[in-house]
Formats: C-alpha cells, sequence, structure tokens
C-alpha cells in the first residue's frame, strides 16, 4: 500500500518511511500538497543492475540501409552552433 507523506512528516519519519517502503511499497513525499518525490526500495538486483537486454539495439541495426541518406540529411559539418539565449 503506497502512503503519502508530507516533507516534514518525512524527514521527521524517515527512517519509518523506509522501513514502510521496503514493507508496503513506493512512498509519495509531497510539497504544497503536490506529489515531489517517491521513495521505493530497490530490490535485490541494485541500483547498477543492467538493463534487461529486449533486443531493441539488435533490431535498429538490423533494419534496411537507405541509400543516399547522407545526402537527404546533408552533411554533419552543415550543422552550425547556435547561441541559446539568441545573442
Amino acid at each position: 500500500m503506497s502512503a503519502i507523506w508530507q516533507v516534514q512528516e518525512a524527514k521527521n519519519h524517515f527512517s519509518e518511511l523506509i522501513e514502510r517502503a521496503l514493507s508496503e511499497g513506493p512512498q509519495t513525499v509531497t510539497r504544497h500538497g503536490k506529489p515531489v518525490v517517491r521513495v521505493v526500495a530497490v530490490g535485490d538486483e541494485g541500483l547498477a543492475a543492467p538493463h534487461k537486454d529486449d533486443g531493441f539495439v539488435e533490431f535498429l541495426l538490423s533494419m534496411p540501409k537507405v541509400e543516399g541518406f547522407a545526402e537527404l540529411i546533408g552533411e554533419r559539418s552543415s550543422i552550425r552552433q547556435t547561441d541559446p539565449l539568441g545573442e
């Protein structure tokens, strides 16, 4: 069961928040009544677990090559840097 915590309540009961995330599931923290973060248990695989290979990269690499594609999009050297502030 997911619970909703106000920021101050989450700070004052952080250990309990963690325990409930482990035992009950994701815990949502709100600020000014709006959800801002969710505390979720990592699980057995850990944070640095590699992503499951779903075959998407292999699918992309197996796509047919398009003749003349480079000419269609132009040379990459024609792309120029612009100032993000418009100056």
